[in-house]
């Protein structure tokens, strides 16, 4: 216990200096979704050995198909990337002559480990299914070009020998492929779920003690994750939904709305109306499964959070008559935004529980990328990526500098070269240095947002003349300023509020000083690229010929929220207010907890959280009473009691912003209170709604 100790605090004294950018490990033995707060789609997990392996989708972008690694399941590490370049010639591949693959490249992998060596599948829209193949997770890869019509597929070598490919949308098929990796099987497609079992796609197959798991995901009416199974890889399957609803409070984000596809500036442009208590496809849904070292089950299932994109959680299974449920008993379905990581041991859920057991070490907390450049080494840190395959011979790093010569392009989605990575939330500062003394006339020049709608600032040369300008494609809004450039630089930032979805730029002529231009911008999330909001890197020129070059240094990412020690209100008086009434609980002498009018500041609105550490808390009201849940915790049932020793234990749901939840260890469920029948609170809520105003989720205010 001593020992626990020890590594514990020492977890807890670091948090605050690791935890420069995001990291789902909270340093106390717990983890909070999402595993990482950018875009990672379509994710697929294997284990080997005592190591983890995660691939996602990377559609348009280059270095493509992303492969990380983990040894907890929650602390990961971009390790490798299938290929540098796509390795094909036609024009749309390189954004050429008006050409693009846009939210059509690669995506939706399955990664395997087989006959000594991995396997990651995916599908590239027109050439069908690829393979690449390496003895070494990190490369290099061996690209098989298999084409066949099978897209979003899984992959399972089977134990006698056989590789059979599962795919297609309602209506799955099962393909078996060569072993060579040189294409199907000829005459194996058969179909095995026919259309009208409500299966979707994203499929996912495991052989199971015998038993072969379809895991998939469906979209309409809105998302969800469902598990077929069956003792013979041909059918006949049963199905059950595994999980449903499981929004964490995330209500689907707008979307963008226009005609075609790429359009130039100008465009009717319009970002549909928001419904923040849809659920849509916003929910958790399409993802892997895997098998702990310790035997326990994990989900990792991506969810929209807003105009980030679609991101990753990490999800526990409870295996329930042969079905792996999302989520614990007594809550099967839902799953809870903050859990014990996988090493924990749980001996006795609410008693007693240790962490780091035999031969355990605890994991060191890092983020997956670094997100800061300073361009300094010889090549582009592991978070970069270009949009559609860049010509080599017009960028390069000199000097400590990235350096992007101008190409033809009439606005930012054309211009080739563009330099990308992910945003990331819930908040960020993003910041870079742009040097123009090499820029010719027509070219410009800045830090962008690669969406649809797109948007910039930067600099435009015209002449011998430089402009600041800032345009929001949205609106065919163009800012333009004179400002002096004595020494040739200029720095430009974006402010990113990703989970409100806006942002807004500003400028610096001195580093020090920032000046916002432009308004707070609303973001979207669209269809056509298929990605979040990705910051850019860009120069090109509108008069039709190549320019001059822009130069880039010192690219820095703030994240105000990254750190998240003080998230929970430790030793601190509080009132607990509900978010779907306004209204804060008041422990009634009578001995229920209830709610009060809004600005009611009485003694019984006054509750101090008792750290039980492990992320666990009691709650004491100012009269001494403690928090105390009666029965299966139905209205009613959330009580007092004066023994310290009942004290209810709560697992703190880390909303951020003050926003919480509280679980339950006796039966998973979340405390909470109906804002429209009058009841007391009770100990009985699967989890919150899309508009966090179903009664369980609450905002705590410190009381001085």
């Amino acid at each position: 216990m001593i020992r626990f100790l020890l590594i514990l605090f020492s977890a807890l004294s670091t948090l605050s200096a690791q935890a420069q950018s995001w990291t789902a490990d909270n340093g106390n033995g717990t983890f909070t979704n999402p595993l990482f707060y950018d875009e990672f789609s379509d994710p697929d997990i294997i284990r080997v050995g005592d190591d983890y392996y995660l691939a996602g989708t990377t559609m348009h972008s280059v270095p493509g198909l992303v492969i990380l690694h983990s040894k907890d399941l929650v602390n990961w590490e971009n390790i490798s990337y299938c290929f540098d370049r796509f390795d094909f010639t036609e024009d749309r591949f390189a954004l050429k002559n008006h050409q693009e693959i846009y939210g059509q490249g690669i995506w939706a992998p399955a990664i395997r480990y087989a006959n000594g060596q991995f396997y990651v599948f995916s599908n590239i829209n027109g050439k069908g299914l690829q393979c690449y193949t390496s003895k070494d997770i990190r490369g290099p890869w061996t690209h098989h070009n298999m084409q066949g019509n099978i897209y979003d597929l899984s992959v399972l070598f089977d134990d006698d020998g056989k590789i059979y490919a599962i795919h297609k949308y309602g209506e799955v098929h099962c393909t078996e492929l060569k072993p060579d990796m040189s294409g199907p099987v000829e005459g194996s497609d058969r179909i095995i779920i026919p259309e009208g079992n409500g299966v979707g796609e994203g499929h996912h197959m495991y052989k199971i003690d015998g038993m072969y798991y379809l895991i998939s995901t469906d979209y309409l009416p809105n998302g969800r994750t469902l598990c077929s199974r069956s003792k013979n890889i041909w059918g006949p399957y049963e199905t059950r939904v595994i999980t449903a609803d499981e929004t964490y409070g995330y209500h689907a984000a707008p979307l963008t709305q226009f005609k075609g596809r790429i359009l130039p500036d100008g465009s009717d442009f319009r970002i549909g109306s928001l419904d923040r208590d849809a659920t849509a496809c916003s929910n958790a849904h399409q993802g892997g499964i895997v098998q702990f070292k310790d035997g326990s089950w994990w989900a990792l299932l991506m969810q929209d959070f807003h105009s980030i994109g679609r991101t990753v959680c990490l999800m526990p299974i409870t295996w329930v008559d042969g079905w792996p449920m999302i989520g614990l008993k007594g809550n099967l379905g839902r799953a809870p935004r903050t859990w014990f990581k996988p090493d924990a041991s749980l001996d006795c859920i609410g008693t007693a529980l240790s962490f780091y057991g035999p031969g355990r070490e605890a994991q060191p907390m890092k983020a997956p990328y670094d997100r800061n450049e300073n361009f300094d080494g010889k090549t582009l840190g592991r978070i970069w990526q270009w949009n559609h395959n860049p010509d080599d011979k017009m960028w390069g790093l000199k000097g400590g500098k990235l350096r992007i010569q101008s190409q033809a392009a009439e606005q930012l989605m054309w211009a080739r070269n563009t330099l990308t990575q992910r945003v990331i939330g819930p908040k960020s500062i993003t910041t870079v240095e742009l040097i123009v003394k090499g820029m010719k006339d027509g070219d410009v020049a800045g830090l962008g947002n690669i969406n649809i709608p797109c948007s910039w600032v930067g600099i435009v040369k015209a002449g011998n003349g430089l402009s600041l300008r800032c345009f929001e494609q949205l609106t065919n809004d163009t800012i333009v300023l004179s400002v002096g450039l004595s020494d040739g630089k200029i720095w430009l930032r974006s402010i990113g509020d990703y989970d409100n979805n806006q942002a807004q730029y500003a400028y610096s002529t001195d580093g020090k000083v920032f000046h916002t231009i432009g308004r707070m911008m609303p973001l979207s999330y669209q269809l056509t690229t298929f990605q979040g909001s990705r910051h850019a890197l860009f120069a090109f020129n509108v008069k039709g010929k190549n320019g001059g070059y822009a130069e880039f240094d010192n690219f820095t990412v703030e994240e105000p929220m990254a750190d998240r020690s003080e998230n929970i209100p430790y030793g601190k008086t509080i009132r607990i207010v509900n978010k779907a009434t306004g209204r804060p609980a008041v422990a009634l002498k009578h001995g229920l907890l209830h709610d009060t009018r809004a600005g009611d500041n009485s003694e019984q609105t006054k509750f101090k959280v008792i750290d039980c550490k492990l992320g666990l808390v009691c709650l004491q009201c100012a009269d001494g009473r403690y928090v105390k849940v009666y029965g299966d915790g139905l209205p009613g049932d959330v009580r007092f009691t004066t023994d310290a020793k009942e004290a209810e234990m709560f697992l703190w749901q880390d909303y951020l912003d003050h926003d919480f939840m509280l679980l339950s260890l006796k039966n998973h469920r979340y405390m909470g209170k109906s804002p429209s029948t009058g009841s007391p609170y009770s100990m009985d809520y699967a989890g919150p709604d899309p508009a966090r105003r179903n009664g369980s989720v609450f905002y705590w205010e410190e009381v001085k």
